[in-house]
């Protein structure tokens, strides 16, 4: 049964702990982290981009995998399905679709629209009992041709979004969605704490997990943030272990080119980065 995120974000933002936002997009991938949630006993939120929404068919298609697994792998967890980084007309489709939580990213609209957009999406989730997630500050790199730099959001107009009744926010603070570069400057904790003093009791997002290390996750965590999103590293150990096994020509012997063979390694190399991150962010045990 999927639960609104709401009450697992407040609980974690309450204990300084976060829960991982772990994206889907394909049966492995959900599978590997319903089966990682449930070893560890900690709550999830499966995050769905708008492109793998497409690629997997179709939202309807992503919630009748996800309820059928959720029954039928005995998942006793609490598990969110999430639209991420949602258009206006995405966030209405996934309600409709059957999600438990929507992400509107309003951020590319001048403030005045973005709240008005999000106004009225809180009162269509409160009424349907889902958890919404806005964003202030666009995160930077692309994710699925949305570009940004790694802004850093304005904590006036944080609190003004945070006022309207969302239940999380991802407020930009120089995150950036895929590798990291070089060069990059870091987490501005400044902002961060900031946003936290207006914002107060809301849970706080932290989108482009990937390659943010260790130290800087745990600061963040302890300001406030209380969901971390992770995508590219589960894709980035997927293909790395499913190169080790065509490259050592296993899928030359033997059916080994069968594949629930050949997305093995990939799907098991999954479900440890998932368990790595839970460990991360202190989630293990708190279903």
């Amino acid at each position: 049964m999927l639960v609104s995120a709401k009450e697992m974000l407040d609980k974690a933002k309450a204990g300084h702990y976060a829960v991982g936002q772990f994206n889907i997009n394909n049966l492995e991938w959900t599978k590997s982290i319903l089966l990682a949630a449930e070893e560890k006993k900690s709550p999830v939120i499966l995050g769905v981009s708008e492109g793998a929404g497409k690629y997997m068919t179709g939202y309807k298609t992503v919630v009748g995998m996800v309820n059928g697994m959720l029954e039928e792998l005995n998942i006793t967890v609490p598990v969110a399905l999430h639209l991420d980084h949602g258009g206006y007309e995405a966030c209405y489709k996934c309600i409709e679709a059957g999600f438990s939580s929507i992400m509107f990213d309003g951020s590319h609209y001048p403030i005045e629209e973005n709240v008005a957009k999000t106004k009225e999406l809180v009162a269509v989730c409160k009424e349907k009992g889902l958890s919404l997630e806005a964003e202030v500050g666009s995160i930077g790199g692309e994710e699925d041709g949305v570009i940004g730099t790694g802004e850093v959001a304005d904590p006036n107009e944080c609190k003004m979004i945070a006022d309207l009744g969302v239940d999380m926010l991802a407020a930009g603070i120089g995150n950036i969605h895929g590798k990291y570069p070089a060069n990059w400057k870091g987490l501005s904790f400044e902002t961060l704490e900031a946003i936290q003093k207006l914002t107060g009791e809301m849970p706080l997002v932290l989108h482009g997990g990937t390659g943010i290390n260790e130290e800087m996750i745990k600061k963040a965590i302890n300001l406030g943030v209380a969901k971390i999103n992770v995508n590219t590293e589960c894709q980035i150990t997927f293909a790395e272990a499913t190169r080790k096994y065509i490259e050592e020509g296993k899928d030359l012997q033997g059916k080994g080119f069968d594949p629930r063979k050949l997305l093995a390694p990939g799907s098991e190399a999954i479900k440890q980065t998932v368990i790595e991150k839970m460990e991360l962010f202190g989630s293990v045990g708190k279903a």
